[in-house]
């Protein structure tokens, strides 16, 4: 990151949105040992987390091996550890880790806890990259996900009648539930309570807050969950949890071609959204995912997977542009508590999970910005942080020239 980064003032934000939240006083878990010995959660607004002193979140998501075919290679394994020998190099201090259910399709209503192995199987290997992680120093968010078997986005489920939603939310409930449980007795630091249920995070209101409820009762730990970045603002209950989680997957510009500094206007604009956010519901700000793809014009259309593109143009730079516009918008504002970058894999040097032109930054230029990030002091970091708030048309250009090359 270079020494000069600009940022959303929070201080010329409007704030527009509609006062529908209740706000609770709650905050960030002050951490220090396993999750289970901590219940406390500290009282404050949307700088609660860098009010505790614990640093910005630097965190990478680690996706496991999805493939019977590579046993030995995922979560728990020599190979797990030896991925986070190398994020500690990087300066990493999080990890996320993505255990999956299952879903036949969109209108189903019963998910499966086993996802390509048993669950007690998964449920094991789980534990053990716990382990290996705290072992490194390294704190722990475990995010339960849904697969869906016959292919949709999870964000469109519908079980299709009031008995349908009765029946799968018993389900993801029991899902949930067991999750919370295993990440408690496995010493994790905190859990999200779902990914992108935009079809229903914004609905249910007593279900969610029951939900939430029951799995404080198991789960003494974090609690966030994770947004898609156009249902943020629609979910009913971040009042009651410790983080605004978003899957920030913001599209930076309107059309191909875009500039360094039409990227980093973009984010900022983003910056100034998600400031308004923050103060409307009182919480700190956590991206649960960020990430783009290797392509040209990634931050475009970022949900475009490549796989279904004609005449893919593999290009690192875009990549990395497309972070360090998202990094300079974000991390000079306390409200942010950090960011898990979308994603290695449990083996580091895995390639059948996801083509060249994929999410992982691992030897690309983006790796490189990740970790001037991690290095570089952030607003929500315990030590003074000096920040220079730089008009976008004298930014220097994004990359040193043997990144421009």
């Amino acid at each position: 990151m270079h020494p000069k980064r600009a940022s959303a003032n929070p201080d010329a934000v409007a704030r527009t949105l509609p006062p529908r939240f209740l706000l609770v006083l709650t905050a960030a878990l002050a951490l220090g040992g396993s999750a289970s010995a901590h219940a406390q959660r500290v009282i404050g607004g949307p700088t609660a987390w860098a009010e505790t002193e614990r640093g910005g979140i630097r965190g990478v998501t680690i996706g496991p091996i999805e493939s019977s075919q590579q046993p030995g290679r995922g979560y728990g394994t020599p190979y797990s550890a030896a991925l986070l020998d190398h994020l500690v190099e990087m300066g990493v201090t999080w990890v996320s880790l993505t255990p999956f259910g299952r879903i036949w399709s969109l209108s189903s209503t019963d998910i499966q806890m086993d996802f390509e192995a048993p669950y007690e199987d998964n449920r094991v290997a789980v534990r053990r990259m716990i382990t290996q992680a705290r072992e490194r120093g390294i704190r722990v968010l475990v995010i339960p996900h849904l697969w869906v078997e016959t292919g949709g986005w999870r964000g469109e489920l519908d079980p299709g009648s009031a008995e349908g939603w009765t029946a799968y939310q018993a389900s993801y409930r029991d899902f949930l539930l067991r999750w919370a449980r295993d990440a408690a007795d496995a010493g994790a630091d905190a859990l999200s309570l779902g990914v992108e249920c935009k079809s229903w995070s914004g609905r249910f209101p007593r279900f969610w807050t029951e939900l939430i409820r029951d799995v404080r009762a198991v789960f003494p730990g974090l609690l966030t969950y994770s947004a898609n970045w156009d249902e943020v603002e629609d979910v009913l209950f971040w009042d009651q949890l410790d983080f605004i989680g978003i899957n920030a997957f913001y599209p930076l510009a309107d059309e191909n071609g875009a500039s360094d500094e039409q990227y980093l206007s973009g984010a900022l604009g983003r910056a100034r959204d998600v400031a308004a956010l923050a103060e409307a519901i009182q919480r700190p700000v956590l991206f649960v995912e960020v990430g783009y793809t290797t392509r040209a014009d990634a931050a475009v259309q970022p949900w475009l997977w490549p796989d279904d593109m004609e005449g893919v143009v593999i290009d690192e730079r875009e990549q990395a542009r497309a972070l360090e516009a998202t990094f300079r918008a974000f991390l000079g504002e306390r409200w942010f508590a950090g960011f898990f970058v979308w994603r290695y894999y449990a083996s580091l040097d895995d390639v059948s999970q996801e083509a060249r032109w994929g999410f992982s930054p691992h030897t690309k230029l983006a790796e490189t910005v990740l970790r001037d990030a991690f290095a570089a002091p952030w607003a929500a970091d315990p030590s003074p942080f000096v920040f220079e708030r730089t008009p976008v048309s004298w930014l220097d250009p994004l990359f040193p020239d043997e990144l421009s090359r």
